[in-house]
């Protein structure tokens, strides 16, 4: 085993689900185009993950409403569907513009307060992962803030789509100097172990050496894999609020420098994987 080739912990960490929805955002969905059963189950082989495991995480991503398959003779083809295109577009942007360059910082906040019992579960999930992604924190329960007033469009839509304009404020402005700020930013995110995951991030991939065309498909998935958990841990304060220099800049350099410097052999991988599915169904 080469030292750029994943090893077995890599392979397993993450659901095949996962990885299919990596490969359908990084390969399939810029070419707009259908994708043989085979040539999927090779790309998500090259990652660890068993047929039988592949074929599971197609059939569950259909379900799901973002995959829809069309049968030709014995063989079936893939495509995204509007809702599948759409979800993989946002992520995308949010991935790749993420931490991408400093923002200039107004002093303001967003505060949303938005009650849902614990007995519905399914709806505080859903607020809670839209709401993270977005990069609000809850230092309380049913509050929940970020130092970006400019969110406030997004968390309206949020509140919108969700059906809680009933249940839910927000308002905007800058601190009133009343308390610890330091204290909130703490209670609302666990910076700690998100620095610890930059500079594990940038001990990775930093520097990783890619041989073949497959290295760099596999490495590709992998840091794009890795990368897209940043969004949902840090809210991407702005520097008046960190006490010391934070890696998360440093991180993004590493990410855009190694995604450039792989996606010609990843694409050609990709491309010979799509083109060499005509043995499996």
């Amino acid at each position: 085993m080469t030292g750029s080739e994943p090893r077995t912990q890599d392979r397993t960490s993450a659901s095949a689900r996962s990885l299919l929805l990596t490969v359908l955002g990084e390969f399939v969905m810029p070419r707009r185009a259908e994708t043989w059963t085979g040539s999927l189950i090779e790309a998500l082989s090259a990652l660890g993950v068993e047929e039988k495991s592949a074929r599971q995480a197609l059939a569950r991503t259909a379900a799901e409403g973002l995959l829809q398959s069309q049968r030709h003779g014995r063989k079936v083809r893939w495509r995204l569907t509007e809702a599948g295109d759409r979800l993989l577009r946002e992520g995308a942007e949010r991935i790749y513009s993420f931490m991408r360059r400093p923002h200039a910082w107004d002093g303001r906040w967003l505060v949303l307060t938005a009650g849902v019992p614990e007995t519905q579960r399914q709806l505080r999930h859903r607020l809670r992962t839209k709401l993270t992604w977005l990069g609000l924190g809850s230092p309380a329960p049913g509050l929940w803030v970020v130092p970006d007033a400019a969110k406030e469009a997004a968390v309206r839509e949020v509140v919108r789509e969700l059906d809680l304009a009933d249940r839910a404020y927000a308002w905007t402005g800058p601190s009133a100097g009343i308390g610890d700020t330091s204290k909130i930013i703490t209670a609302a995110w666990d910076l700690d172990d998100v620095e610890k995951r930059y500079v594990a991030f940038i001990e990775r991939f930093e520097g990783l050496p890619v041989l073949t065309d497959r290295e760099a498909f596999v490495n590709q998935v992998l840091l794009i894999q890795e990368w897209r958990r940043f969004p949902f841990l840090d809210p991407d304060l702005p520097a008046e609020l960190l006490d010391h220099a934070w890696p998360g800049p440093r991180a993004a350099a590493v990410f855009h420098d190694l995604h450039n410097r792989w996606h010609r052999r990843a694409q050609a991988e990709w491309e010979r994987m799509a083109g060499h599915a005509g043995t499996r169904h």
